[in-house]
């Protein structure tokens, strides 16, 4: 019965890494309640307890906005997502095709996760001298042919070398030697003056992306800690990150600090990236910590709704609307 279970499952995800166009909002629904009881089978539990993992909320992030037609396509026409990403200018996402959508989305039925892409580190120590690959192409005689034959002919060639990478331009908003404490302090003043720009609520939380790590070097900590502080002191909304499973207790801890530094008992909000155990019946806390409230299961997929296709994240929250 268990290798039942993990085989529904496995078709599960196949179900929705795939072409959607053909499925409805209750094929989902009728998919996972099976799930739930084979689940109940396996467990022993009741079909109520087993149906308790199945009150996760679904949504999906996709970089560049869509456009509203598609959106209002996928929200009508059968998708399961209850709510989308929501990305505000920043730092390391200079595309603004969401602005101005907040009132549009949501009078389309869809919850948000507002989203602020802060600087990163890219792999590098920030601050580090570096090398950046350059190709160097140079044009050089070279003799052909034999006997009366033989002539001179130029030919082009191009290989790669290594060079000591620049300094940022003076108007660059993106680089990992920007990934100090002043700049966490100036972004997150920032992230609070656009999520008020596009008309969010005060308690709405903003999610600071943080992509995967290797190594989180003391730089880094000290700009999310003053990005959260910046938010906190700013009063008008919560700070929350969105971080990979490999980096999630190490920032969650530093978080966590911050927030009892400024009085606050609450959790912070963290939407946590993890591939693998993903399947849409659980919940967030599943992700393997119990402080998530989001969990980004599958990532860069390609689903087909109402016959628009884009690529996108598939997420399960633990609310509708996740910055809410």
């Amino acid at each position: 019965m268990r290798r039942g279970l993990l085989l529904l499952l496995s078709s599960m995800f196949a179900l929705l890494g795939c072409d959607f166009s053909g499925s409805t909002r209750a094929d989902i629904g009728r998919a996972s309640a099976r799930i739930a009881e084979v689940a109940a089978a396996v467990s022993g539990q009741s079909a109520v307890a087993a149906d308790a993992v199945s009150t996760g909320h679904l949504g999906f992030d996709t970089s560049e906005y869509p456009g509203d037609a598609v959106m209002q396509a996928w929200h009508s026409g059968g998708a399961p997502y209850e709510w989308t990403g929501y990305y505000l200018p920043s730092p390391c996402h200079a595309d603004e095709g969401w602005s101005g959508k907040r009132d549009t989305l949501t009078a389309m039925g869809y919850g948000l996760a507002v989203v602020y892409v802060g600087q990163q580190t890219w792999g590098r120590l920030p601050g580090a001298p570096h090398l950046v690959p350059k190709r160097i192409t140079s044009r050089v005689k070279k003799r052909v042919g034999r006997g009366d034959a033989r002539h001179t002919i130029w030919q082009t060639i191009t290989r790669t070398v290594l060079h000591r990478a620049p300094a940022p331009a003076p108007d660059a908003r993106c680089n990992a030697d920007f990934v100090t404490a002043a700049r966490g302090a100036a972004d997150g003043a920032d992230a609070g003056a656009r999520a008020q720009h596009e008309g969010f609520p005060r308690g709405t939380t903003i999610f600071l992306d943080l992509e995967r790590m290797e190594s989180v070097p003391q730089s880094m900590r000290d700009y999310y800690k003053a990005w959260v502080r910046a938010v906190i002191a700013d009063g008008r909304y919560r700070a929350g990150i969105y971080v990979h499973t490999f980096n999630a207790n190490a920032v969650y801890d530093d978080v966590k600090d911050a927030y009892r530094g400024a009085g606050l008992a609450t959790e912070p909000p963290f939407w946590v990236a993890k591939a693998r155990g993903f399947d849409i019946t659980k919940l967030p806390s599943e992700v393997g910590h119990a402080f998530a409230a989001v969990w980004q299961g599958m990532l860069d997929v390609k689903q087909t709704w109402a016959g628009h296709r884009m690529p996108i994240d598939v997420n399960v929250s633990s609310h509708k609307s996740p910055s809410d």
